[in-house]
């Protein structure tokens, strides 16, 4: 008898080009939850973000050096949610990128831009907490809003280099199907600079910032009691502290996975699956989605802010003044 040869049905993104990456077809009732689940979490993180730019740009009370930083962090997370998420969405899904190789650029490009920005406006944001907690008298001549606005300019044209610069100009980059590949020595650079530095500066700075805090608390009776005047963070100053920190720790609990992996994986041979590469910047993705929910759990002024936006209040004459941190 005659045996007749096996095909290889497995199917491709593109039939009509060979070397096509391969493409892993999920079932209708896989793909429907999928899309539901990315287009919530993609709603969710730029109406949240749309909401936190409205209210510290609406409210005179919030024009400060610490809320001018915040309001980049926000720019940062609803771009991410508004550019990133949605091809990157049709990607998961379909497994495939359908959407060309310039955009693909644009794309990775704009990804690695926002990523450097978040992390960038963190460490900039953890400066300001320190002189806020540990240098108090020296708050107000150092972060002025003249330093926080060079510090959002240093913050967005070093993104923005490292973003388009490492795609654009292809350095040490190998990839198809919009997959891209680094050699170990740019990965080890690139993240390093991009994530681990940073992240390393800004636990070193929260750990001095919590030690002088608690050694403040633990002063004040012995301060009362001896008539002593000494500059105390007040009470805003120690939410906002508490407040910014979370923000800081969601941001490298959430984003460490993927930094592990994309360091290990040159190291060995690139076998660690997409399906987990995929997930992983999923995961660092929701960073954007938790940070207005944070301000909503910590901030009572960012509920009544809310509460204004949703009603239209913000809308009648002088909402713009109205003290947020009243009861």
């Amino acid at each position: 008898m005659n045996s007749s040869p096996t095909l290889d049905i497995t199917p491709l993104c593109y039939e009509s080009l060979n070397g096509s990456c391969s493409k892993f077809v999920y079932p209708l009732f896989v793909r429907v939850p999928l899309y539901l689940f990315f287009g919530s979490v993609v709603i969710l993180t730029v109406f949240g973000n749309l909401f936190v730019i409205l209210t510290i740009v609406h409210f005179k009370q919030l024009h400060m050096p610490t809320n001018y930083l915040v309001l980049s962090l926000a720019v940062t997370d609803l771009l991410l949610g508004a550019l990133v998420m949605p091809p990157s969405m049709i990607r998961s899904v379909e497994t495939c990128w359908y959407l060309g190789k310039l955009f693909c650029k644009i794309h990775s490009s704009v990804d690695v831009t926002l990523c450097t920005a978040s992390i960038l406006n963190l460490s900039f944001i953890s400066i300001d907490r320190y002189y806020a907690v540990c240098r108090p008298l020296l708050y107000q001549s150092k972060i002025t809003t003249f330093v926080t606005l060079v510090m959002i300019s240093i913050c967005w044209s070093v993104s923005v280099i490292v973003g388009f610069g490492i795609i654009f100009l292809e350095l040490n980059i190998l990839g198809s199907g919009c997959v891209l590949f680094q050699s170990a020595a740019c990965t080890l650079f690139t993240s390093l600079l991009a994530f681990y530095f940073p992240g390393l500066v800004m636990l070193s700075i929260y750990t001095k910032i919590f030690h002088v805090a608690r050694k403040q608390a633990k002063s004040i009776q012995d301060m009362k009691c001896k008539s002593i005047t000494q500059p105390v963070i007040s009470k805003e100053q120690s939410k906002a502290t508490k407040t910014l920190s979370v923000i800081m720790g969601v941001f490298l609990s959430l984003w460490t996975p993927f930094f592990i992996c994309n360091v290990i994986d040159p190291f060995m041979g690139y076998s660690i699956p997409s399906v987990l590469f995929d997930m992983l910047v999923w995961i660092g993705y929701l960073n954007s989605t938790c940070n207005p929910i944070v301000y909503a759990l910590f901030y009572k002024w960012f509920r009544k802010a809310f509460c204004m936006l949703i009603t239209g209040k913000i809308f009648l004459p002088g909402s713009s003044i109205v003290n947020l941190f009243s009861q």
